[in-house]
């Protein structure tokens, strides 16, 4: 079985994505937003089947973990209320293909974040989704700010409430930014990666996982520069007396595949222990066109695990074994199914 951990529903139908313009368009006159429209299944069926699920069943792609698109989060925008709504609409169209599709997607939950907002906030929708939507996991955002690093660093005790949810739900967060609010960083080629890369050295920097032992963290895009720069932060660990990376992170963090070339794929398998690497594509996301070079979607990450050096059991592992042991709902749910 091949799991990719992360998806999200970029080819939302028109008219949620229309709401959301209205949405913010009322935020930012002063008015109410318009009624959410209706939104039929055929046309959720037609902007799947047409994409994300054509290209999975091409791909052999067994299993989505399905998120709203995250560049769409846009935690930066409108206040408090403006994303709790925006994020309850989004989970429960989420819901829906989860329930259209039960054996091809899973769900994971947008949080309603908003800058300066105590992420207690968030902890109502995550139950929501997880006891009342069958949800696995949740996206939480470091920089609900889009860019300008508002909030405190991912050990502060402020995130804590959150993450002692998390734990008490038994469920995974996968660290991801939304859009980029500043033409400085270009939301999917800097922001994202950069985000990753300051998400792991903030933890490199804490003992969160020493205080809340059973957290669990995936860190995507191939956990950004941090497996080129392995060394460094090794080296960091050592300089700022701090427990080796591999004991006072890894035990609790992993990495997804979404790095769109073999050079990219060999040396996060070669530097990264195979128990911390989940397969993970985010397609139909960042990068949807063709590598000249090899004639195939940068996307199809699927290949360049395959052409890696690994061994069948690794491969296994990486491809399934790895997503069910970091989300047990979802090892439940497949286990029930036997």
């Amino acid at each position: 079985m091949i799991i990719d951990c992360h998806g999200h529903y970029t080819t939302a139908p028109a008219a949620h994505t229309a709401w959301r313009e209205a949405q913010v368009a009322a935020w930012e006159a002063g008015t109410s937003a318009p009624a959410y429209p209706v939104i039929s299944d055929d046309e959720i069926r037609e902007t799947i089947e047409g994409s994300q699920l054509r290209l999975m069943d091409e791909r052999g792609i067994d299993l989505t973990v399905f998120s709203p698109r995250a560049s769409a989060m846009a935690h930066h925008v409108g206040d408090a209320a403006v994303s709790l709504e925006w994020a309850r609409r989004c989970n429960d169209l989420i819901a829906r293909v989860t329930a259209l599709y039960p054996d091809r997607f899973v769900g994971v939950a947008q949080l309603p974040q908003s800058p300066g907002e105590p992420i207690e906030g968030s902890i109502a929708e995550l139950r929501r989704c997880v006891e009342e939507l069958g949800f696995i996991g949740c996206n939480l955002n470091p920089d609900p700010s889009g860019g300008f690093w508002t909030s405190p660093p991912l050990t502060d005790r402020s995130w804590y409430p959150f993450y002692e949810a998390m734990v008490s739900l038994d469920v995974p967060a996968m660290v991801h930014v939304s859009a980029s609010a500043t033409p400085v960083f270009h939301a999917t080629g800097a922001y994202y990666i950069n985000a990753d890369t300051t998400a792991f050295m903030q933890l490199l920097q804490g003992s969160l996982f020493t205080d809340l032992p059973d957290l669990r963290l995936v860190i995507p895009h191939g956990g950004g520069a941090v497996p080129y720069h392995w060394g460094r932060y090794r080296g960091l660990a050592d300089m700022l007396g701090q427990p080796p990376v591999e004991s006072n992170v890894m035990g609790n963090v992993f990495f997804d595949t979404c790095v769109y070339h073999q050079p990219g794929i060999d040396l996060l398998l070669d530097v990264i222990d195979t128990r911390n690497v989940l397969f993970g594509s985010e397609m139909v996301g960042a990068v949807r066109g063709i590598d000249p070079r090899t004639g195939h979607h940068y996307d199809d990450t699927r290949r360049y695990v395959e052409a890696s050096a690994l061994d069948t059991d690794a491969r296994t592992a990486v491809f399934e074994g790895n997503v069910r042991r970091v989300y047990p709902r979802l090892e439940a749910r497949l286990g029930a199914q036997r």
